[in-house]
């Protein structure tokens, strides 16, 4: 198996687990090698409820962006009322960007 591989099959064992709702969102991350996004899902109806990226917030793809874009889906929560969400690593080993990304979120005042 190759590295995108091992991640999906990860994936995988951590979407069995994890569940989103209307009033408790699924946060998600996703890294490539220039961005970082995140969105909130409602797994219920399917649909994203609000998303964040570096490319929206216009900061760098490092730690400090990450956080920023963390604070930015955080605050676009609590303006929908919503205050608590599941956090899914998507694969990704929590450490780096994804631990900054969910930093920020936690910051912002939403409970994960």
């Amino acid at each position: 198996m190759n590295k995108i591989e091992r991640r999906l099959r990860r994936k995988r064992g951590i979407r069995k687990k994890i569940y989103g709702t209307e009033a408790k969102p699924r946060i998600t991350v996703f890294r490539s090698n220039k961005h970082i996004y995140a969105q909130a899902i409602d797994d219920d109806r399917g649909h994203t409820i609000c998303s964040s990226s570096d490319v929206v917030v216009k900061v760098k793809r490092n730690k400090d962006g990450a956080f920023k874009v963390g604070e930015d889906l955080g605050k676009k929560l609590l303006d929908l009322k919503i205050e608590k969400a599941v956090f899914d690593r998507n694969g990704y080993i929590y450490h780096g960007l994804v631990k900054a990304l969910a930093d920020g979120v936690r910051k912002a005042g939403i409970k994960m």
